[in-house]
């Protein structure tokens, strides 16, 4: 509820929501989640969409994190879910938690979701992934390819969360890994 955000500045943007209380702990967006986000909201980079794939490990950390996605703004008076619900179309493309069908292996259950719900080739996304307890980027990049190309997302480990060196290094992987222009 709005009782339990916590407001501040929006990296210069403004005022907003940049908290959410679940309990005594703060959820709140990294520095380069906030930038990567703003970035793409103003549109830097045609043609990118966002999608979340989380392992919330249980059915009321799924529903915390897609309420705190609702309320934590990228810029006033728009939500992280704001923007990724722009990209498509009003769609609920994210893949949170790990509840049947999903696991707690994002490569056998998280990405080809993503990939059918998307059309988006794995050998187009860019993956960060925090995990301290499991390589995911490892198992996305082993087990997630195209069968024509043999190739998988770029991804990059984050295990201190996403900042603002991550969020540039991440773009430096996808367009060397791709001979794209970020």
């Amino acid at each position: 509820s709005d009782t339990d955000t916590v407001t501040g500045d929006l990296n210069g943007r403004g005022e907003g929501v940049t908290g959410v209380m679940s309990g005594r702990e703060k959820i709140s967006l990294h520095r380069g989640s906030l930038i990567a986000l703003q970035e793409h909201y103003d549109g830097r980079y045609p043609g990118m969409k966002i999608a979340m794939a989380s392992s919330a490990d249980t059915p009321f950390a799924e529903r915390v994190g897609r309420a705190s996605l609702k309320l934590l703004e990228v810029v006033p008076g728009v939500s992280v879910w704001d923007v990724c619900m722009r990209d498509w179309d009003g769609r609920d493309i994210n893949q949170i938690g790990r509840q049947p069908p999903l696991s707690s292996n994002k490569s056998k259950t998280h990405f080809p979701f993503l990939r059918k719900e998307t059309g988006i080739r794995y050998d187009r996304m860019l993956f960060f992934d925090d995990c301290l307890w499991g390589d995911h980027c490892g198992m996305v990049e082993q087990n997630c390819k195209e069968d024509d190309t043999n190739v998988g997302p770029a991804t990059l480990r984050t295990p201190n969360g996403l900042g603002e060196q991550e969020w540039r290094r991440g773009l430096k992987v996808y367009a060397n890994k791709f001979g794209a222009k970020v």
